[in-house]
């Protein structure tokens, strides 16, 4: 098995395969998310608010989830190959996104403490840092300078990630707010470059 993976960063493959079990993956993380949403054990509408908190922590998932998902596939639109540095590297991102189910449930029940909201954004920081990688490892197979480090979007994002862990340390709701204000600044679209 050790010569399998050795090998494997000299070889490359069609780029095909790692994006039908990176969907793949992503499909079972959106599933696990929606599995663990507990419906109110009343019927009324003030039974609402019981399970509130985690269906807004799951609606924000689901979209930090489809903002990896759509700028997933807009990296690999650039090649047509992957060799063993991408494979390890994507597989580096979804295990961090393999984590969203765990955090969003935990933050989702106990949206004022400060240790779950924390590790929410910790994961959150460290899904977007190995995105970043990947997109490097990226540029750097395909010969270009690996401008994902280089972007402003990226070293803000970084920087407000970090922020809301300490933040919600001392103050839970408000590291959340930062978390939503994140989703949104990746929702905006980017500014079209001057030709």
């Amino acid at each position: 098995m050790s010569n399998v993976v050795t090998n494997t960063s000299r070889r490359t493959m069609s780029k095909g395969r790692l994006e039908a079990f990176s969907d793949g993956v992503i499909a079972i993380i959106i599933t696990i998310m929606v599995l663990e949403l507990k419906p109110p054990h009343g019927t009324e509408v003030a039974d609402l608010a019981h399970v509130l908190p985690g269906w807004l922590r799951y609606a924000l998932s689901f979209v930090y989830v489809g903002i990896y998902w759509v700028n997933h596939h807009a990296l690999f639109d650039r090649i047509q190959k992957v060799d063993g540095g991408i494979l390890w590297a994507n597989l580096h991102l979804l295990f961090w996104m393999s984590l969203i189910p765990y955090v969003t449930a935990w933050a989702g029940e106990n949206p004022m403490a400060p240790l779950p909201v924390a590790l929410y954004g910790a994961v959150l920081l460290l899904c977007s840092i190995s995105f970043m990688l990947l997109a490097w490892r990226l540029d750097v197979s395909a010969g270009g300078h690996a401008m994902a480090w280089g972007s402003r979007k990226n070293r803000v994002s970084i920087g407000l990630y970090a922020a809301a862990i300490l933040v919600s340390l001392w103050y839970a709701p408000l590291g959340a707010v930062i978390h939503v204000v994140l989703a949104a600044f990746w929702l905006m679209p980017a500014p079209q470059q001057e030709g």
